[in-house]
């Protein structure tokens, strides 16, 4: 038997096996080590929700204006109890069939959030534009941490748009705000 054959081989094989378990050590902790630093894109959309609500704030101010205008508005007119909904200019302005008192036309709202809300006692854009921010937020509470993302902030004001027959108002308000990602 010849031992300095064997002396090397006690050396080179314990080498190699360190260095292949290094190397995949290495490539399997950088393929699990995929955290990401996202605190530019927090604060670029913490930013663009501080112009929504802004936006919102001034929205809601011309709405407190509308009083001393209903003050001028004659009787016949307040009369009126529905307003007929218009599927042509509806399709017109989004591109696409829009059927009466679907809410998901509201932007932020999908068909779970829909049922939730027709659930709640609010199955139609008139009842959605006359329910408060907060009555929106008591229903998406419902639905558990999985809706806290979602902000109805404007859903009562774009339902009033699509209530009233103001599909090109709407159309614009959402492209404007990026369909509701600003």
């Amino acid at each position: 038997m010849n031992f300095e054959n064997l002396n090397i081989w006690c050396w080179i094989i314990p080498s190699l096996v360190g260095i292949i378990s290094g190397i995949l050590g290495y490539l399997i902790g950088k393929g699990s080590n995929t955290t990401v630093d996202n605190s530019a894109d927090l604060q670029l959309w913490k930013d663009k929700n501080a112009k929504l609500e802004a936006d919102l704030a001034a929205c809601n101010k011309k709405l407190t204006a509308a009083p001393e205008v209903a003050s001028s508005i004659t009787a016949p007119v307040a009369a009126i109890t529905s307003i007929p909904f218009d599927a042509g200019a509806a399709k017109a302005a989004f591109g696409k069939t829009i059927k009466e008192d679907d809410l998901k036309v509201v932007e932020g709202i999908g068909p779970k959030i829909e049922s939730m809300f027709k659930e709640g006692g609010i199955p139609t854009w008139k009842a959605l534009s006359e329910a408060s921010v907060a009555d929106c937020q008591a229903i998406l509470d419902t639905g558990g941490d999985r809706y806290k993302i979602h902000n109805p902030a404007s859903w009562p004001m774009q339902s009033k748009m699509a209530y009233e027959g103001k599909w090109a108002d709407l159309a614009k308000w959402q492209d404007e705000h990026d369909h509701g990602k600003l």
